[in-house]
């Protein structure tokens, strides 16, 4: 096809040349014959370099769309790679050994980190392994569960953007009925947090968060320090049927939506410069 456009280009060429230099002889006889020959010239030139102008447009075009695809199977064998690591890492997270599955964990934030749209789905294994039925003893396998759950909350927390991050994405945790100890999720944010029937031990920190959404604390227990102070909650704030056994900290939190704390029990709370834009039923523990 190409042959054929160069050729049909070259006689046009020639065409042309001779058209145009035909023409001015006949209207001018008089006129100098060099330069109907350079205007003729000029006409076939013009229509070559038309051609080759289109010839080079049409490369650019083809290599545009070589790259393009050559793009596209370079981000089909990442995400093919991407794919095969997810997939191993959780089959992973069932092995007997600590190491194997701390390994694990590590390798599912850094491709959360990679590949920011593992993000959510690796928040959301983090959580269920924290869901994972626990009960905390003395005994060494215990607490070499507990190094490996501590890791757990940790990369969660490493996983969440910061307060004053703009435009940052907004991850959902879901922590019902997990046993919580030493979480800190202070000055980061979260779309909603669902922390049902959850459990804490010994020291919990949710302090100068941003909540963008729901937080949902019902049914669960403290049995240490509760700090949720100096944190905004756009969203519902549940604490019905919450049991506090220790201190727990509310100083000067915005609570923008609805909040109930019914049944709630409460040994010890600060929670003095609160705003509600929705006035609750408060516990006697928080009048006082």
């Amino acid at each position: 096809m190409r042959k054929s456009l160069l050729l049909s280009t070259i006689l046009a060429s020639i065409g042309a040349f001779a058209l145009v230099g035909g023409v001015l002889l006949l209207v001018d006889p008089g006129a100098p014959k060099h330069e109907a020959i350079k205007t003729g010239g000029l006409a076939g030139g013009a229509i070559v370099a038309l051609y080759a102008l289109w010839l080079n447009d049409r490369r650019r075009k083809v290599e545009e769309a070589r790259q393009e695809l050559e793009s596209q199977r370079i981000e089909h064998d990442r995400s093919r790679v991407a794919d095969e690591r997810f997939a191993r890492a959780v089959e992973l997270l069932g092995h007997e050994a600590a190491q194997v599955r701390v390994g694990a964990m590590h390798a599912l934030a850094g491709l959360a980190k990679s590949r920011p749209e593992y993000a959510q789905t690796v928040l959301d294994i983090l959580c269920a392994y924290l869901r994972r039925p626990y009960k905390k003893t003395k005994n060494d396998p215990e607490e070499i569960e507990l190094e490996v759950r501590l890791t757990s909350q940790r990369l969660i927390e490493d996983l969440l953007p910061r307060v004053g991050e703009e435009n940052a994405p907004r991850y959902d945790l879901n922590l019902t009925k997990a046993h919580l100890e030493f979480m800190d999720l202070s000055y980061r944010q979260v779309g909603d947090l669902y922390m049902r029937v959850a459990r804490f031990e010994d020291s919990n920190s949710f302090h100068h968060m941003l909540v963008h959404g729901h937080l949902y604390v019902t049914e669960a227990e403290s049995n240490g320090r509760f700090y949720l102070h100096h944190t905004e909650i756009r969203g519902k704030a549940w604490f019905s049927r919450f049991r506090s056994r220790g201190l727990a900290v509310f100083t000067e939190t915005e609570f923008g939506g609805p909040t109930k704390f019914e049944n709630s029990q409460w040994a010890d709370v600060k929670a003095d410069g609160c705003t509600f834009a929705v006035e609750p039923v408060l516990p006697e523990a928080w009048r006082s």
